[in-house]
């Protein structure tokens, strides 16, 4: 069993996923860290977040085909993800609910990934 919920960041910014970690990991959630989906798929099939947390950035593929995996490993696992940024290529495979339009606050970005976490 998990001491701490978990919080997957993919994010090509190393600096971006260091705020989110330090905001996160302040708050209870232990962190992992992806650059790029590819990586991020790996993580959710080893260690199996409770939350993906994603930049729309992080694929810079010319189809797509590595967010539309993702999310397909997130769904087979019930694992939720929030969607930071435009998406592109992938878009309309994630529901509006789930996306944080840039620029974005963190507060209320934090306050979305805290409520999708189950309790400690």
């Amino acid at each position: 069993m998990k001491s701490s919920p978990s919080v997957l960041i993919v994010d090509p910014s190393s600096e971006s996923r260091e705020v989110l970690r330090v905001l996160l990991e302040r708050r209870g959630a232990t962190t992992l860290e992806a650059a790029r989906p590819e990586e991020a798929i790996r993580l959710v099939r080893k260690c199996r977040p409770d939350v993906i947390v994603y930049d729309a950035e992080s694929d810079q593929s010319p189809n797509g085909q590595p967010t539309n995996d993702l999310r397909q490993i997130a769904a087979g696992s019930d694992t939720p993800i929030v969607i930071l940024g435009k998406i592109g290529p992938a878009q309309g495979i994630f529901s509006k609910s789930q996306v944080v339009a840039k620029p974005y606050h963190y507060g209320p970005l934090i306050r979305k990934i805290n409520g999708l976490l189950p309790a400690a």
